[in-house]
């Protein structure tokens, strides 16, 4: 499929749901929440415009401390200037959308006046571009090597490349990434409404649960739903007394299982006792025979 039949199929979805969802601004907030641990050294510039005209670069993450490594899956190739554009859900990073961005990267070195080895190409989308990665492999002799889930390098120019497979991230290790989808299921809300609920007030995140919400909106109600089901019967169980009596037997079950392990402790130091006296007359008794062989030698 090229780009005008992708763009194409987009609008018509836009028309069928009737709402746009706001992607970009969801994965600069995403990006943000996966590298939180570095706020104090990435500095995010979303939506950066090269020149007068609509030449956007989606994301620009300066490292402003050279020196600190960034250890996170999805930072690990950054230098100090990060270019790193975005597809969403329903979007694909094409053949003509790599050499696009590359593009914009050449320029962004010339009109910023900085190294073109210190800069890095992110590509994240929904889905493994397998067209993308055969013709970087077959055309332009790039190696691609998969690092972690999700992650791939791609290995053979000037400037560190890496694409990123959002379906494929890890859960534990990018929670928000992974989840900017129009595709979850009740467990990834259920884990994205706990989450997003012990963020601190003045972390952002309005843009991305905004996205999220939207994409996902029959789901969401659903998962709403059983949470709402799942209070009503733990309320149930406290208010029928039924927690209360079984947390009083499983109390009942600890006490007599100490006390066995106690009579056993009790049992296995009286058998202790019981060998040590007769490791004393095995000792008296080999002491004796001893002393009746020296006594035989001397006569």
């Amino acid at each position: 499929m090229n780009e005008t039949n992708a763009s194409a199929n987009k609008k018509r979805k836009r028309k069928k749901t009737g709402i746009e969802i706001p992607w970009h601004p969801a994965f600069i907030q995403a990006l943000q929440l996966e590298l939180m641990e570095y706020k104090d050294v990435l500095e995010f510039h979303p939506e950066l415009q090269l020149t007068s005209d609509p030449l956007r670069i989606d994301c620009v993450v300066i490292k402003k401390i050279k020196d600190v490594e960034i250890k996170k899956n999805i930072a690990a190739i950054f230098k100090t200037w990060n270019i790193l554009e975005y597809k969403s859900p329903d979007d694909y990073v094409s053949i003509a959308s790599f050499y696009k961005v590359y593009g914009y990267a050449c320029l962004y070195t010339f009109l910023n006046d900085i190294p073109i080895d210190d800069l890095t190409i992110t590509f994240v989308e929904s889905r493994y571009p397998r067209d993308l990665i055969k013709h970087l492999k077959e055309i332009r002799n790039y190696t691609v090597e998969k690092t972690t889930p999700g992650v791939y390098n791609v290995i053979g120019d000037i400037l560190p490349i890496q694409i990123i497979d959002s379906r494929k991230l890890s859960a534990e290790d990018n929670l928000w990434l992974k989840n900017l989808s129009n595709k979850l299921g009740h467990s990834d809300i259920d884990r994205l409404l706990t989450e997003s609920a012990q963020q601190d007030k003045k972390t952002q995140i309005a843009a991305y649960m905004y996205a999220v919400v939207y994409a996902n909106t029959e789901k969401l109600k659903e998962t709403l739903d059983m949470r709402r089901k799942k209070l009503t019967f733990d309320q149930m169980l406290i208010d029928s007394g039924f927690v209360a009596m079984w947390e009083a037997k499983v109390q009942q079950e600890r006490e007599q299982w100490h006390t066995v392990i106690a009579d056993k402790d009790t049992v296995i130091a009286e058998k202790d006792i019981v060998i040590a006296d007769q490791d004393t007359v095995i000792a008296d008794q080999a002491a004796e025979i001893a002393q009746l062989r020296k006594q035989l030698e001397q006569k």
